[in-house]
């Protein structure tokens, strides 16, 4: 647990063998990538920006719909096109989708290696495996691989906010969903150690850690030389929390099925832990949520959602809704739109349904919801929350918040942008400050998805 950072940033010396990493997919990717990155320099390899300079070119892939694993085959087109110029070119495949269609991959022309989520400790070796002239492949999944002794070589842009990950797969086994089959089962990651790497970020700079796990609330550690000895998410987030009051946390996502009000109660104690859950729903009809094997009722979450708003009034709510699912009625749409409505969320994730393969769905439903009929559904959740998110930042109007300067604004280089608390985007006149200062704002106008402030 001593290991401390060799590299905060990624190493970038040209007379090492250059790696380039490509990223798609969720959160837990971007941090996979970052802890390939650190054991691949502590090999000797440093980052390059481009794969016309790279010797290793790495995509880190994405499983959750289709259009995701499509686009990683259109990039390993573009790869291939680069290794006919430069032959010595290795290119591999990691994550989600290397798990998934390991086999399929290897097939590629461009493929030389395949890794999957719980494989990144042999990166090194599976690359110089390659010289015996065969394709290397492992896609083992490990119970007790947590990668919590590897410090990660950070990839953000803006030295202020990072990802930590607290535990690595998924129980849940919704009926959608391909995560448990790809990343494997439930594991939490010894809470000693995501307080040493929060620590060494705040020294480092950060000002922002995102805990990390498909599902945190189910976080629960166990001592192995004293079982007695546990952690669960709530006090896990405490230990982040004190770290230093200066160190806003936040985490995703959230389950309602296991979230406790132990969590609200922590973040209302510290005023650094962000008031902002991410609680997907994914839709209102009971009908729909025992199919997709949520292990939640409507009028269950909605009670949840109650908790939230009773012990911490100014927290804002955002969540995931999939349109067109197996057997989605016209009455269960309304109900999705009508849930939408009396939460009030704050923000959305939206998707039409996408069926994937070896899930539950794909081996017991039909996808017989027409394409169009998914789109037109999903134009209505867009529109709906559009309002709903517009309602919500009108609320903001005329109130100061602590913003965490994230960068420059896209409009204009005089402005710069961060987040509240809520986690909206705020937009105003920087005025001296840089990226990495705390500043208090005061909102003047608004878009369904910019506040609008100025310098208090």
């Amino acid at each position: 647990m001593s290991n401390k950072y060799y590299s905060v940033k990624p190493i970038k010396d040209s007379s090492l063998p250059q790696v380039f990493i490509e990223t798609y997919g969720c959160q837990m990717n971007v941090n996979d990538s970052e802890v390939v990155l650190s054991v691949l320099q502590k090999a000797g390899y440093a980052l390059c920006d481009s794969i016309q300079q790279a010797n290793v070119i790495l995509v880190n892939t994405c499983s959750i719909r289709d259009n995701a694993e499509q686009r990683i085959w259109g990039r390993l087109d573009v790869f291939l096109q680069e290794k006919k110029k430069r032959k010595d070119v290795v290119v591999g495949v990691l994550g989600c989708m290397a798990e998934r269609l390991k086999d399929e991959l290897l097939q590629h022309p461009a493929v030389d290696l395949v890794a999957g989520p719980d494989s990144y400790r042999k990166i090194a070796d599976l690359i110089a495996a390659l010289d015996t002239g065969e394709k290397p492949i492992n896609t083992k999944l490990l119970r007790e691989e947590t990668y919590a002794d590897i410090s990660p070589v950070r990839l953000d842009k803006n030295g202020v906010s990072a990802f930590i990950s607290i535990m690595r797969g998924c129980n849940n086994m919704c009926s959608y969903c391909v995560v448990p089959y790809t990343r494997g089962a439930e594991r939490s990651r010894d809470p000693h150690s995501i307080v040493r790497e929060a620590q060494e970020l705040f020294d480092a700079g950060y000002k922002e850690v995102t805990l990390l796990g498909q599902n945190v609330d189910s976080y629960k550690w166990i001592n192995p030389d004293n079982t007695s000895e546990t952690v669960n998410f709530a006090q896990l987030l405490e230990l982040v929390a004190l770290v230093d009051p200066k160190l806003r946390v936040r985490f995703s996502t959230s389950h309602p099925k296991d979230m406790g009000n132990g969590v609200l109660y922590t973040m209302a104690m510290y005023p650094n832990i962000c008031n902002h859950i991410h609680l997907p729903v994914q839709s209102g009809s009971d009908a729909m949520l025992d199919k997709m094997n949520r292990k939640y009722t409507r009028e269950g979450y909605l009670y949840r959602v109650s908790k939230i708003k009773e012990i911490l009034p100014d927290c804002a709510i955002s969540t995931d809704i999939i349109a067109g699912f197996c057997g989605e009625t016209l009455e269960d749409h309304a109900d999705t739109l009508s849930i939408m409505k009396e939460v009030g969320y704050d923000s959305a994730f939206m998707f039409q349904y996408s069926m994937r393969p070896n899930t539950k769905a794909h081996r017991h439903f039909t996808d017989d919801v027409p394409l169009e009929e998914k789109t037109r559904r999903l134009n209505e959740i867009i529109e709906l929350q559009n309002t709903l998110s517009l309602e919500s930042n009108r609320k903001c109007v005329g109130k100061e918040y602590e913003v965490l300067i994230e960068g420059t604004s896209k409009r204009s280089a005089e402005q710069l942008f961060g987040r509240t608390p809520q986690n909206k985007v705020c937009v105003f006149d920087g005025k001296g400050h840089k990226i990495g200062d705390y500043v208090t704002v005061k909102v003047t106008s608004c878009t369904s998805a910019t506040l609008i402030a100025e310098l208090v």
